[in-house]
């Protein structure tokens, strides 16, 4: 995943209620920040993207959806076993910034 924007720029989704990542992200753009990264692992891809959809349909109409990328992430159990996570990353812009 890119990481040409600071942590600042983030907002990691987990088990939370969608509507705090929602809110977090229209937070980080009332503050003029702008790109802003969504990113999530696993199960939480899903809310991820729900998140994103819900600010574009529901909070910013034009909000640009400027590039999405997926990964996998390899881990190696204490047991030795190895294991995949999925990750997505989500850069989300204001119409008016580049």
């Amino acid at each position: 995943m890119s990481s040409n924007l600071s942590e600042n720029d983030t907002v990691l989704v987990g088990k939370k209620p969608l509507m705090n990542y929602v809110i977090a992200c229209l937070t980080l753009f009332d503050s003029n920040i702008s790109p802003i990264k969504v990113k999530a692992r696993g199960l939480a891809i899903s809310r991820a993207v729900d998140a994103v959809e819900l600010l574009r349909r529901a909070f910013i109409k034009d909000l640009k959806i400027k590039i999405i990328s997926t990964d996998t992430l390899m881990f190696t159990k204490r047991s030795g076993i190895d294991r995949s996570i999925s990750t997505i990353e989500i850069v989300i812009s204001k119409p008016d910034t580049r």
